[in-house]
């Protein structure tokens, strides 16, 4: 095995010497925290339980005692965190997440499911040594059903680790797994625990790839599919594990870090515990996937000898550097495969009601807004629960047998929120879009964001229908709209994709290499040309040919398409053509970021908010809720609940369609 590792054995190491470094920085009044936090981040971790039994020797102290009674807070727990062996570090981390009224699940998940045999083991030694207890039994009083089971099954730590395929072996795991979820009513979760559980990773790299062709989608999208709660998340831990350790706990860490506060024990744990073995690796995988390095997202999240500290266990800002590391650009090549060979299975949380009866709920309508006072309840219960083609019965049979227009009566009986929410409802998909499109270049500012999202995520099919129903509704072409309203190149791609003419042809793999070939050497164009070049390329190729273009591209550059995007572009024309690139990347996933933005920080984007969940409804807004779950730590559903209110919340959650 290779380590990537940033700590490694300090040369001319004397134990001896760096114990009486320590005594002499913790002696008198205060402490030289400069002094150690150097010395204990330049000595691995063998070398740092030498000095422990020195310091004891030649001064008849405990060192981590004295550590703990010199610093404080969370420099304290990191320092203190690096002097344990890593079977012990994990031993406490177990520990701490079982004991007392409730259990840390996910330091169960992230522990359990990255660690290797040997490690496991060691862990298992050190914890019954440290607690007096047995690992096994204590998990088994914390959790329950398939998660426990799956737990259990991980931590006897013998997992098939020889290195040998049986390539019929590959095929029969694949076609099981297959038949135990997504070829049958239910899931036979058995056969997931045992398979994932058990099989070398070079085995099952090959059963992910088997799986994809047989089902058309990733072994990770069944599990979302077919799993939930907290055995769903073990079951993704492990299979991302099993795919590239590194890129997990790139995402470990970006989670630890991002939005309002910082979750300091997953921080300091992933950097004690990856210090010595793949930060290289995951600091690559870090700037693959957030185009920010490692390093600078700790510099500006974290203080004081604090930073210092986990700054000399990162090791290094990648942000200096302009191409990719070796491993870094095949994992980007493989993210790119996987993309393309994978056929998603788009899932509304929206679908028609059943006995459907436009007549009756006419007159429900009716009858909730008639006299004083509006049934608020009543409107909701029966719009939000029904399909879109289903409202426009209603709607022509609310005029048929009472004379009177429903969206007029809506209007006048509703209000702020509730009403733009409720009226979206009742459009068209082709009149909500276009509605949408005049709302963001409407008034003094223009929304960039919002055509943006309209236009990148369409098919040609619904943008020819939105373009009609701009003209029928506002007496003027959509394109002379964008043409009055923005400028330049950002004009042009907003016009190019406004003729809904972008190619629905599946991938051909001569032309795509042509294409990236084209696009790595824009590259070293001037900016007009590179941008014209992109223009050319992804706005008019089909997104399952954009796929193998952006895959070859790594191979021709030796840089993610996301990347280039970022650092050589700025302004409208950069966030058109990252949206581009990110809806053909994964589309559910662009939404599911699109609605964190729109909800997070002080105030809420709720045209955002009201345009997104009323328009991926009917299409794949289940799919979207998985991604946020998976990317935000918290469900769609209950980042809702905490930023909205009243009626407008409830109907917002009617479409969300449950909690995750």
């Amino acid at each position: 095995m290779v380590f990537r590792g940033i700590i490694t054995d300090a040369p001319d190491f004397d134990p001896s010497t760096d114990a009486e470094t320590l005594y002499n920085a913790m002696k008198g009044m205060g402490s030289d925290k400069d002094a150690i936090l150097d010395l204990v981040t330049s000595r691995s971790n063998v070398q740092r339980q030498e000095i422990i039994a020195a310091y004891k020797c030649n001064f008849g102290q405990d060192l981590i005692e004295d550590l703990k009674y010199e610093l404080t807070g969370k420099f304290e727990r990191l320092i203190v965190s690096l002097m344990r062996t890593p079977a012990y570090h994990d031993a406490k981390e177990i520990n701490d997440a079982v004991k007392g009224a409730g259990t840390n699940e996910k330091v169960l998940i992230e522990v359990m499911a990255s660690r290797n045999n040997q490690q496991i083991q060691d862990m298992v030694a050190a914890y019954k040594d440290a607690y007096g207890s047995d690992i096994e039994e204590d998990i088994i009083a914390d959790t329950s059903g398939h998660f426990k089971k799956t737990l259990i099954v991980l931590l006897q730590g013998t997992r098939d680790e020889s290195g040998v395929v049986d390539a019929d072996l590959v095929e029969q795991d694949a076609q099981d797994l297959y038949a135990a979820g997504e070829e049958q009513w239910g899931t036979d979760e058995a056969k997931f625990i045992m398979i994932l559980g058990n099989r070398s990773k070079t085995h099952l790299h090959m059963v992910f790839d088997a799986y994809e062709k047989i089902g058309e989608t990733t072994i990770e999208d069944s599990i979302k599919n077919e799993l939930s709660g907290d055995f769903e998340r073990l079951m993704l831990a492990v299979v991302q594990c099993i795919r590239s350790v590194p890129m997990f706990y790139a995402k470990r860490l970006y989670k630890s870090m991002k939005g309002l506060g910082t979750t300091d024990n997953t921080l300091i744990r992933i950097m004690i515990s990856r210090s010595e073995i793949d930060m290289l690796d995951i600091r690559e995988c870090f700037r693959l996937l957030y185009e920010k390095s490692l390093y600078n997202m700790i510099k500006d999240d974290t203080s004081g000898d604090y930073k210092r500290t986990l700054l000399n266990l990162c090791g290094g800002d990648d942000d200096l550097a302009g191409e990719f590391f070796p491993e870094a650009a095949q994992i980007a090549y493989k993210m790119w495969e996987t993309s393309a060979m994978t056929k998603v299975q788009l899932r509304p949380t929206l679908r028609p009601a059943h006995d459907f009866d436009p007549a009756a709920d006419a007159q429900a309508l009716r009858k909730a807004m008639k006299g004083f006072g509006t049934d608020e309840d009543a409107i909701i219960d029966i719009i939000a629960q029904r399909s879109n083609a289903q409202r426009q019965e209603i709607r022509q049979t609310f005029k048929s047998l009472l004379g009177r227009d429903l969206m007029k009566d809506l209007k006048s009986e509703l209000s702020k929120n509730l009403e733009r929410l409720t009226i979206g409802l009742m459009l068209t998909p082709a009149e909500f879009d276009a509605k949408m499109m005049k709302k963001a270049m409407e008034g003094a500012g223009t929304d960039e964001h919002a055509l943006i999202e309209i236009l990148v995520t369409r098919s040609s099919e619904q943008i020819l229908a939105m373009n009609a129903a701009y003209q029928a509704g506002y007496k003027k072409s959509m394109e002379e709209a964008i043409h009055s309203d923005t400028s330049g190149l950002f004009c042009r791609i907003l016009v190019s994709l406004a003729q809904g003419a972008r190619e629905e042809d599946p991938a051909d793999e001569e032309r795509a290499n042509a294409d990236a070939q084209e696009l790595a050497d824009a590259c070293n164009a001037d900016s007009d040309d590179m941008e014209n070049k992109f223009m050319s390329i992804l706005c008019t190729r089909s997104f399952p040919h954009l796929r193998r273009v952006f895959q070859e591209f790594v191979r021709y550059s030796n840089k993610d398409i996301e990347q280039i995007i970022k650092k050589e572009m700025s302004g409208d024309v950069k966030n058109a053509f990252y949206a581009i690139v990110r809806s053909v990347k994964n589309q559910p996933s662009y939404f599911a970021d699109r609605l964190y933005k729109a909800m997070k920080g002080l105030g809420t984007d709720d045209r955002a908010l009201i345009r997104i969940m009323v328009s991926r409804s009917e299409i794949d807004l289940f799919n979207i809720r998985k991604e946020f779950k998976e990317t935000h730590d918290v469900s769609l559903h209950e980042f809702i609940q905490g930023d909205t209110s009243g009626d407008y919340r409830k109907t917002l959650q009617l479409l969300c369609g449950g909690e995750d």
